[in-house]
């Protein structure tokens, strides 16, 4: 709920309730949110963040400060009414509708998110903090390929499944696109594109995350297209920081146009 220059807000609080949820896959599930207010909520397409406040047992709706200095605030608050705060994804937003869609990672009771994605039903209530339909520009996401940019990269693993499927949704159609994507298993694929000039390439583990180097081997043994490329990529941190170095080092790609960020790190609670 930071205030700009122009003193409006540029993300703001939403009050919302779950209205309906859909399995994607064995472990992915989309919870579509509906709030009064998410007609003032807004998004740049690609890869735009939120913050999701979850309630505490025993709570109806997570207790959230609002305000301009309403993260002191929320550091500040005793343990047991703290809400879990955590950063997701906006798959699709339907502003004129009020709803809001977010894909969740589903891997059992090893976070609050999880957790409470896996029991989630339509009445339960949220909070999310999300950007301003008021406040130019958007602010909150990073899929920011330079306007000369002949092609992208878009790698990652499951957890940034439902950014990489946003990014190709707002894509240009002119846009080509190499895409690098790695789950559990054969269960977890699905279409994520239907044009010409965007190649998915699945890649199975065959059992739970293990932070290798699946992601950098497949890359490294594809040809890339010519012309200035950017990447963007995203998931378990050593495995994110190992690509990225073999795109700069051993590829030939401008830092300035690799986009990295690790969303989790092994041994860590996959949120």
């Amino acid at each position: 709920m930071t205030v700009t220059e122009t003193g409006v807000q540029s993300y703001i609080l939403f009050r919302v309730e779950v209205v309906r949820t859909e399995r994607i896959s064995p472990h992915m599930l989309r919870v579509t949110f509906h709030g009064p207010d998410l007609d003032g909520c807004t998004s740049a397409g690609h890869d735009q963040r939120i913050k999701l406040f979850l309630p505490l047992a025993g709570q109806a709706e997570p207790i959230v400060p609002e305000g301009p200095d309403w993260y002191t605030e929320y550091r500040a608050m005793p343990e047991d009414v703290k809400p879990p705060m955590r950063t997701f994804t906006i798959r699709e937003l339907r502003a004129e509708a009020r709803e809001m869609d977010v894909d969740f990672v589903l891997h059992g009771d090893l976070g609050p998110a999880s957790t409470w994605a896996g029991r989630a039903k339509p009445g339960d209530r949220v909070a999310i903090l999300g950007p301003n339909a008021l406040h130019t520009p958007i602010l909150g996401y990073e899929y920011k390929p330079e306007a000369d940019t002949d092609w992208t990269l878009l790698a990652g693993d499951e957890t940034a499944l439902p950014a990489i499927t946003a990014i190709l949704a707002a894509m240009p159609a002119d846009r080509r696109a190499l895409v690098f994507v790695e789950v559990e298993s054969t269960e977890e694929m699905r279409p994520l594109a239907c044009r010409a000039d965007v190649h998915v390439t699945w890649l199975a583990r065959g059992g739970p995350a293990v932070g290798g180097g699946l992601l950098r081997e497949a890359i490294g043994r594809t040809e890339l297209p010519p012309g200035r490329p950017y990447a963007w990529l995203a998931g378990e941190t050593s495995a994110i920081t190992g690509l990225r170095r073999h795109l700069v080092n051993e590829r030939g790609f401008d830092k300035q146009d690799v986009y990295f960020s690790g969303y989790w790190l092994l041994g860590s609670a996959i949120e």
